[in-house]
């Protein structure tokens, strides 16, 4: 009977060692994709702030430009 009690208790343990473990690797699983998300979430913000400050400078140059069509404009019909 003992070593009935043994076994069980061993195949308890076994089972109780299994399950933490899976649900460890998942919680770490977890928090390296959460963590790998933020990266990501961070890196796309900085290409778009990128994006944002690329297209107020082409905006900028193309009033410029525009500006100084019209004021070769005005000096050609003076």
């Amino acid at each position: 009977m003992s070593s009935d009690i043994r076994r069980l208790t061993a195949a308890a343990a076994l089972a109780i060692a299994v399950v933490l473990t899976t649900a460890s690797c998942g919680l770490a699983g977890t928090a390296a994709s959460t963590a790998a998300g933020g990266a990501s979430e961070a890196q796309q913000a900085e290409q778009a702030k990128t994006t944002e400050d690329r297209v107020k400078q082409q905006v900028q140059d193309a009033a410029r430009a525009a500006q100084q069509q019209r004021d070769q404009a005005e000096q050609a019909a003076r």
